[in-house]
């Protein structure tokens, strides 16, 4: 099966990291994965109130290619009405399961026409570090998620909050099977924007471990393609 290929950095236990060249085959975006399920039906109402279908289920898992996903530090967009969010990621690897963070950049102006589409539409950016799921489980809700978003020279905080607002992983794994498939990758859901979701010039993301204090952290500089028509 084709898949995506890249180099990351894995952390597990007291051992030093280790490089590694990931091949993920397949990819997965989870969506309305907040737990706090009256908030999320609220979200799905104003949603539809622009125009965004409603979700056949919730939560609801899209798939896209995994040729989507880069670890580069910039990637193209098609028009002005695309931004970024920060998730934290769950990644099946040589049996074991991992966790790190990447953007779920979504075309917006395609999710009205339907959201699958628009999943499909971007880049999926991804810091190349990882840790040990088992080495977070015991404190995951304690773990942080923040992004930055820069626009004309001002980098402003986007979004930032608990994991513990998301779907604990176990139990968004306990919807597609008893574990992640091999060479699975999950994103798994991301919090609200403060001010608004919006587009950027580059986007800054991480997953913050205040108990160990660790950090994994990736950026990504945005270049906007023209429309032709």
């Amino acid at each position: 099966m084709a898949g995506k290929t890249f180099s990351a950095t894995l952390s597990a236990g007291d051992d030093a990291p280790v490089s590694a060249t990931i091949t993920v085959e397949n990819l997965i975006i989870a969506g309305w994965t907040g737990r706090d399920t009256a908030a999320v039906e609220h979200h799905i109402r104003e949603l539809e109130a622009i125009g965004v279908k409603r979700p056949a289920s919730v939560p609801v898992f899209y798939r896209v290619s995994a040729a989507r996903l880069t670890t580069a530090s910039s990637i193209q967009v098609l028009g002005e009405h695309s931004s970024g969010e920060v998730e934290f990621v769950l990644l099946q690897w040589q049996g074991q399961l991992w966790a790190g963070t990447g953007s779920d950049h979504t075309d917006r102006e395609a999710e009205t026409h339907g959201i699958a589409l628009s999943k499909q539409m971007c880049d999926k950016p991804l810091a190349p570090a990882f840790w040990a799921f088992a080495d977070v489980a015991a404190h995951w809700d304690r773990l942080i998620l923040r992004s930055y978003a820069t626009s004309d020279g001002h980098r402003a905080l986007y979004q930032e909050g608990a994991v513990s607002a998301i779907l604990h992983p176990e139990e968004l794994i306990a919807h597609i099977g008893r574990t992640l498939p091999e060479r699975t990758m999950m994103f798994c859901g991301t919090l609200a924007a403060h001010g608004g979701v919006r587009p950027a010039d580059r986007f800054d993301f991480e997953l913050e471990d205040p108990v160990r204090k660790k950090k994994i952290a990736h950026g990504t500089d945005v270049f906007t393609l023209p429309v032709a028509g």
